[in-house]
C-alpha cells in the first residue's frame, strides 16, 4: 500500500488513521502499532510454520515443548512447570501436549529421585530426532516468511522489540 505521497502503508497505518480520528494520542497510537504490527508478523511466521510442523504430525505447540526440551540441553530434561514457563504455555495446556507427544513416542515422564510429588519429561531419541527436523522446518519457515526483508531491517527490529521486552517483559497484569 502507498499513502498519497508515495509513503509505503501496511494494514497497520489503517487502523492508526481510524485511532487519530477517534482522539487517540500519537503515543498510544505508537503503541499500538508496536503491538499489532507484532501480532501480525507472528501470526504471518506461525502461519507458514504450521503447514511445515503439520507435515511432521505436531502443532505449533508440541514444537515449542520439544525445542525447549531440546534447548535445555543432555539430558533434555526438565520438570513440567519448566516447561509451561519456558514454553509460554498454561498448565492445562502443557498437559495436554505432554500426552499428545507421549503418545507419538517424543517424549517420556520418569518419576523425579529427589522429589516423589513431580516427575520429570525427557526428549526420546525419536523425539530428538523429530525436534532436529522441526527446527529445520522452522528455519525455512521464517526464511520464507522474511523473504524480501532487508536482514538490517529484521536485527534493527529484533533489537527494538528486545528493548520493549525488557521493560514490559517483567510486569505482571491482571
Amino acid at each position: 500500500m502507498r499513502d498519497d505521497d508515495g509513503g509505503r502503508r501496511d494494514e497497520v497505518d489503517e487502523l492508526a488513521a481510524a485511532w487519530r480520528r477517534d482522539g487517540l494520542g500519537e503515543d498510544v497510537i505508537a503503541m499500538l502499532e508496536v503491538s499489532k504490527r507484532a501480532s501480525r508478523i507472528g501470526a504471518l511466521v506461525q502461519q507458514a510454520l504450521r503447514g511445515e510442523l503439520a507435515a511432521l504430525g505436531l502443532t505449533y505447540a508440541e514444537f515449542e515443548v520439544l525445542t525447549v526440551l531440546n534447548r535445555a540441553g543432555e539430558p533434555y530434561r526438565l520438570r513440567p512447570s519448566e516447561l509451561t514457563r519456558s514454553a509460554f504455555l498454561t498448565s492445562g495446556g502443557t498437559s495436554n501436549v505432554l500426552q499428545r507427544l507421549q503418545k507419538a513416542g517424543y517424549i517420556e515422564r520418569e518419576a523425579n529421585a529427589g522429589d516423589a510429588r513431580s516427575r520429570f519429561v525427557q526428549l526420546t531419541p525419536e523425539g530428538l530426532r523429530v525436534t532436529a527436523l522441526a527446527l529445520d522446518a522452522s528455519g525455512r519457515a521464517h526464511r520464507e516468511a522474511m523473504a524480501g526483508v532487508p536482514a538490517e531491517a529484521v536485527r534493527d527490529a529484533a533489537d527494538a522489540l528486545r528493548d520493549i521486552l525488557l521493560v514490559i517483559g517483567k510486569r505482571r497484569f491482571r
